[in-house]
C-alpha cells in the first residue's frame, strides 16, 4: 500500500504558536511538488482558519471545527457535516456571562468551564457531546471528529484512509491517527498521543512535521518514495 496524503492538525503540529512557518511551509511545497496530497484537519473555526493562515491553498483538503466543516480550498467549497448549533444553547450560554465561540457548527468554551456547560447542556436536552483540546472544550454532534470529517473528505478526494498518513499533538487528534493508515506524533504531544502513534517525531510542532517530510517521505532530492512510510522507521 502506498500513502498518498499527509493530513496534519494546525495548532501544536504543523503551526507553531497559531503561525505555519518557513521551514514547514516549504516542506509542504515540496511534499505536494513531489505528488502527495495534503490535507489540514483542525479544531479551529474555518473563518478564524482562512484569517490565520495563509498557506491555506497548499491543501486539498481542510477538515475545520473538529471534523464538522469541509473547505476545499481551490473551489471554495465549503460542505457542513452537521447541524448549526442550537440557539437555545448559545443564548443560554450568553445570558449566563460564560464566554464562549461559536463556529458554523461548533461551540468551544475553556476547558475549566468543561462540566459547567456539559451541565447546561444536559439541562436543555440537547443531543451534543463534549470533546477535549487541551485547554479548550468542543461541543459538537455525536459521531462528528477528526476522524469522520477526514473520511468524508478523502472520499471525495477518492483517497482511502489507509493511504493517509495523519500527524497530530492533542486530544482530539486521537480519532485522526487511529483512523489513518500511518499515525505520528510531534515531540511536544500529549502522552496518550505518543502512546498510540507508529512515530514519535525527535521535534516539536512545526520542525518535527518538516523534518518528517523530509526524512521520511521524501528522498535527498525531493522526490517522493512513495511508499509505506512505515518501512525503515519501525524495522
Amino acid at each position: 500500500m502506498n500513502f498518498r496524503m499527509l493530513a496534519s492538525d494546525y495548532d501544536g503540529t504543523i503551526a507553531t504558536d497559531g503561525k505555519i512557518l518557513s521551514e514547514p511551509e516549504r516542506a509542504l511545497q515540496d511534499l505536494r511538488e513531489a505528488g502527495w496530497l495534503a490535507a489540514l484537519v483542525t479544531g479551529r473555526e474555518l473563518e478564524d482558519l482562512l484569517n490565520v493562515c495563509p498557506q491555506i491553498a497548499l491543501f486539498d483538503l481542510v477538515v475545520a471545527e473538529n471534523g464538522a466543516v469541509l473547505y476545499f480550498p481551490r473551489t471554495k467549497e465549503i460542505l457542513d457535516q452537521a447541524s448549526a448549533p442550537p440557539l437555545r444553547l448559545t443564548s443560554e450560554l450568553a445570558n449566563r456571562g460564560i464566554p464562549f465561540s461559536k463556529g458554523r457548527i461548533i461551540v468551544g468554551t475553556p476547558s475549566d468551564l468543561a462540566e459547567e456547560v456539559t451541565s447546561i447542556v444536559k439541562e436543555l436536552g440537547l443531543d451534543l457531546v463534549a470533546i477535549l483540546n487541551k485547554d479548550s472544550v468542543m461541543f459538537l454532534p455525536p459521531g462528528v471528529d477528526k476522524a469522520s470529517g477526514l473520511a468524508a473528505g478523502a472520499r471525495l478526494l477518492d483517497v482511502k484512509l489507509s493511504e493517509i498518513v495523519g500527524i497530530g499533538d492533542a486530544e482530539n487528534d486521537l480519532a485522526l491517527l487511529r483512523a489513518c493508515g500511518f499515525s505520528v506524533a510531534v515531540r511536544n504531544a500529549l502522552d496518550a498521543l505518543k502512546d498510540v502513534a507508529d512515530f514519535v517525531t525527535a521535534q516539536p510542532n512545526g520542525k518535527g512535521v518538516a523534518r518528517f517530510i523530509r526524512d521520511h517521505i521524501l528522498d535527498q532530492s525531493g522526490v517522493s518514495i512513495l511508499r509505506p512510510v512505515s518501512t525503515g522507521l519501525l524495522d
